[in-house]
């Protein structure tokens, strides 16, 4: 069984080829699940923009979700059902969360995703360093400090395998105080070179340990020398994007009548018995949001907001089956700061900017929305945004404010909808 197809609506990836000639080799399923964009990074010209994912392209909710439970059943039958059945998933923020948690609702298997937000009485199990990365600090933070503990194959998942770096910082610092004999690494694609892979295949056969690679599709990225160079001087040159103009678009609340102790996703572990409650959860809960709907509201959006991906991708799931007719996209917040470009050749077509509101020690710092704003396109405009949030990001820098999302999503849109799931685990700035 394979995962949906995703939506029609692509882009070629050429305004980046054009003039960077950087372009992607490999499989011909490549091109249909990733695509280029500019990274305001000074470490890295390129982002790989995935069409699949939810993060930064808004798409259709069980295309997303089958992304991943196609990726989770690839693991099974490499496993064998003894060993997926003891088996233990770990996702990466902020991308991969709802990625990972959708692999482990294939395998069955226990969640847990990294996060970059310090919560109070829960010490860190661990850590690491995503070493290209905007954001580079990783926690994991399992309420249960015996949730990794376990000797079953560890199943680790990220949107993207570009080095393996990443990976192998993740393998070594939890090898040392949990040593396993099986790791399992799973992504959309896998971009490594032959150096990657031989790396990675030494660092585990120094470890003792079994190594697999599950991929979705694999290939490179054809990246010349000066491409850094290149790509900073357009990000320098490229005009700022454009503040969100417009009417003040109605605001409501949806009251969710979401149990206060079901996690909202894998921060801190997602056990088999939450899967099965949260299935009994969603129903009423997406009938909460389209309430709230106005009639006319033909296209409609779910953000979800950075980390939390999972939780509002199972809402618009059970919203687009609750409106029926494939009316309803999913994507959510980030903080990867991107060049965004209103052109039919490259993946991030619009970007909106707001402060950071789940910390106050953040509140001048940027975050992103991309794809959400209609941009130079009519056809492109959501008439309904549902916003997805937990309740440490539910502040008065959400509402109000010049950089505050909740006004810059009200001027894009004809209806925002507020939809507030409560703290499994509320959050204390480090």
């Amino acid at each position: 069984m394979t995962a949906p197809t995703a939506d029609a609506e692509t882009w070629t990836g050429q305004w980046v080829t054009d003039r960077l000639d950087l372009r992607l080799t490999g499989s011909p399923e490549l091109p249909g699940l990733i695509g280029l964009a500019l990274r305001q990074n000074p470490r890295r010209a390129h982002l790989l923009v995935s069409r699949v994912l939810g993060k930064h392209v808004p798409q259709r909710p069980v295309v997303v979700h089958g992304a991943g439970l196609d990726l989770g059943r690839k693991v099974a039958e490499l496993l064998g059902a003894e060993q997926a059945g003891r088996a233990v998933v770990l996702g990466y923020a902020e991308t991969a969360t709802a990625l990972g948690h959708s692999v482990a609702d294939a395998l069955g298997a226990p969640y847990l995703h990294s996060t970059r937000r310090p919560v109070a009485g829960i010490a860190p199990v661990g850590g690491f360093e995503e070493e290209h990365s905007h954001a580079t600090s990783h926690l994991l933070l399992p309420e249960d400090p015996a949730f990794l503990a376990g000797d079953g194959p560890l199943v680790l998942v990220d949107d993207e395998f570009s080095t393996g770096r990443t990976v192998l910082n993740t393998i070594r610092a939890l090898h040392a105080d949990r040593p396993r004999a099986h790791y399992v690494v799973v992504a959309l694609v896998d971009l490594r070179t032959d150096a990657d892979r031989e790396q990675l295949a030494k660092a585990a056969a120094e470890l003792g340990a079994r190594l697999d690679v599950v991929a979705t599709a694999s290939g490179g990225v054809d990246l010349p020398a000066d491409a850094l160079a290149r790509a900073q001087a357009l990000i320098a040159a490229a005009p700022a994007a454009p503040p969100a103009d417009g009417p003040l678009a109605p605001l409501v609340r949806a009251a969710l009548d979401w149990p206060a102790d079901l996690p909202d996703g894998g921060r801190h572990g997602f056990t088999p018995a939450h899967r099965e409650r949260l299935e009994t959860v969603l129903p009423a809960a997406a009938g909460a949001i389209a309430a709230e709907l106005a009639p006319g509201a033909r296209r409609v959006l779910v953000l979800g907001f950075e980390e939390l991906m999972y939780a509002p991708l199972r809402l618009a799931q059970a919203l687009d089956g609750h409106l029926g007719g494939e009316r309803v996209r999913f994507s959510t917040t980030t903080r990867s700061p991107v060049l965004a470009v209103d052109d039919p050749g490259y993946a991030i077509r619009t970007r909106l900017e707001f402060a950071a509101h789940d910390d106050p020690a953040d509140a001048s710092v940027d975050r992103f929305a991309y794809n959400v704003a209609p941009g130079a396109d009519p056809g492109r405009r959501f008439d309904a945004i549902v916003l997805v949030v937990d309740a440490p990001a539910d502040t008065p820098a959400l509402h109000d404010g010049e950089r505050a999302l909740l006004p810059a999503l009200r001027r894009v849109t004809d209806q925002v909808v507020l939809a507030v799931l409560p703290s499994y685990r509320a959050a204390t700035p480090a």
